[in-house]
């Protein structure tokens, strides 16, 4: 059973993780050979001042 872990910086919309766990499933299935029923996908939201790129935390960034 494959299981996918997920990190997202929060604010994604719950639509925007279903497509991205139909399109993760779907192309799991495809790679791997899984039905998709054996595919979890798990979504972990991460606030902004719990993230750093390069040094510089998220919640630093001006864009």
């Amino acid at each position: 059973m494959p299981t996918i872990r997920v990190e997202l910086l929060e604010g994604r919309t719950p639509e925007q993780k279903r497509d991205l766990a139909q399109a993760l499933t779907e192309t799991t299935c495809k790679v791997l050979g899984s039905k998709p029923e054996s595919v979890d996908i798990l979504f972990f939201d991460v606030k902004r001042h719990d993230w750093s790129t390069g040094g510089v935390l998220w919640s630093n960034k001006t864009s």
